[in-house]
């Protein structure tokens, strides 16, 4: 979901064809026109007998476009356009690319704008999934929730018991893990339930302190060094020094606390930590924070990510439990890729990825009065387009031009207009005036025919126009 990159395709030279529809033909020229004046290629506009061009489809375009097109570079087509660009590049030879989905964003698809997005793939904390209360779930429910948390990111599953009971069977549930690709923690102070996770092969032990540090300490796995009490870190240096006698591998979790319980000051005790062993692994548990408060987590888990790159906390454990939690995981694994390139980059955390905007959009493009009153005359046919701008719905066909807030009142206007629908159309328009309901009411981008972007949630839609097409194509075959 990043910003649209700009195009490697167009080189020094290039004579480049822009396909449009008639409504639009203004205002892709001007930008066409504002863009080529100091370019070092050449564009030129070819307007197809089509009113909307986000209308268009590979399929007409093969029917419409003249045979001889000319000797150019690159034919950019309207970023709706649907259908596959490989068709028309067969036909004609020579390249079609389809362009950005509004034509503000025009300059920087053909690289005369910002940079290309930037690559997220590097990243330096470790994310620790837990399955919470792991011997309570089947063994499908644990492997299908590893499966996802590996999916969604995790580098390691944490193996959640349950305190004050022995899970006997962890250990053949570590190993079925282990041998799906799965790396491992146990969360126990129950010394058997450890022991036994340890012996069919979990490296990492949560946690460790005055009450198991005799035993623990004498497994051979790494282990969470935490304090007695997290209001004082005496507890935690003493059990360091121990484990450093004991040739114990280790890492350091200051606890995190909840909001209301001393949140701020379980920072600071991180920062002090970091401060003390500038070397040392640190942990975060950061679920104490995701879990414990009813907001969205996507923002939480990128300031916690942030306060982590920032002061070296190598790995972080966390969880999905809460409803408000369902995608914690992915959300840090991307958090976590940003933050490490705006702290390497000393650049702002702004505009490097959209794929945690989820309530908003990043960008929203808007058309103005004057637009939407020029192209609501131009209309000519019964197809009804709608827009969200200016903080209202706005329909428009051949028969009129409504506006409003509420829905049900434009459809009154519709009926009171003598405007008749059929069921299918009526079907097709309340699905979309419910998406434009949910895009004013938010002030998210809203495109007829398109899912809203919810960032990594998105699930792309099918266009009436796509279905229809392929409901065409179905016949064909069937009469075959």
């Amino acid at each position: 979901m990043n910003s649209p990159p700009t195009n490697p395709i167009l080189k020094s030279g290039d004579r480049i064809l822009f396909l449009t529809g008639r409504l639009a033909e203004n205002l892709v020229r001007r930008e066409v026109e504002a863009i080529t004046s100091d370019a070092e290629f050449s564009g030129e506009i070819h307007v197809l007998g089509i009113s909307v061009a986000a209308l268009m489809h590979v399929d007409w375009l093969l029917k419409k476009l003249p045979e001889n097109l000319g000797q150019y570079d690159a034919v950019i087509v309207p970023g709706l356009c649907r259908g596959d660009l490989a068709e028309l590049t067969e036909r004609y030879g020579m390249q079609f690319l389809r362009g950005p989905k509004e034509i503000q964003e025009l300059r920087n698809f053909l690289g005369r704008g910002s940079n290309p997005p930037p690559s997220l793939e590097a990243f330096d904390i470790e994310i620790i999934a837990e399955i919470n209360h792991a011997p309570l779930k089947t063994r499908d429910e644990i492997l299908t929730l590893a499966d996802h948390y590996r999916n969604s990111g995790a580098d390691r599953i944490d193996l959640g018991c349950v305190p004050g009971q022995s899970w006997d069977e962890i250990d053949a549930c570590a190993q079925e893990l282990l041998q799906a690709g799965h790396r491992l923690s146990v969360d126990s102070f129950e010394r058997h339930e450890v022991e036994l996770a340890v012996a069919a092969g979990v490296d990492l032990i949560l946690s460790c302190n005055s009450s198991n540090l005799d035993w623990v300490s004498g497994l051979g796995a790494e282990v969470v060094a935490i304090p007695d009490d997290p209001q004082n870190l005496d507890s935690l240096w003493r059990t360091i020094d121990a484990l450093d006698r004991k040739n114990c591998r280790f890492r350091i979790d200051p606890i995190l606390e909840p909001v209301g319980f001393g949140f701020s000051q379980s920072l600071a005790r991180y920062y002090e930590t970091r401060r003390r062993l500038e070397s040392c692994d640190v942990m975060m548990g950061i679920g104490n924070v995701t879990e414990l408060s009813s907001v969205d987590s996507s923002g939480v888990n990128f300031l916690l990510a942030a306060i982590c790159q920032e002061l070296s906390i190598n790995s972080v454990l966390t969880t999905e439990v809460a409803p408000w939690c369902r995608s914690s995981v992915k959300e840090f694994d991307i958090s976590r890729r940003m933050v490490k390139y705006a702290i390497d980059e000393r650049t702002l955390a702004k505009r490097i990825d959209a794929d945690l905007l989820m309530l908003r959009d990043e960008r929203v493009a808007t058309m103005g009065p004057e637009e939407l009153e020029s192209l609501a005359a131009q209309l000519r046919d019964s197809n009804f387009r709608i827009f969200v701008e200016g903080g209202k719905l706005h329909m428009m066909n051949r028969d009129g031009y409504w506006t409003g807030t509420d829905p049900f009142e434009l459809f009154d206007d519709l009926e009171q207009a003598g405007v008749s629908i059929d069921a299918t159309h009526a079907f097709y328009l309340g699905y979309e005036l419910a998406k434009a309901v949910t895009a004013m009411t938010l002030g998210k981008q809203y495109r007829q025919d398109e899912a809203l972007s919810w960032g990594f949630l998105t699930i792309p839609e099918t266009s009436a126009v796509d279905r229809r097409h392929q409901q065409r194509k179905r016949g064909l075959h069937k009469h075959e």
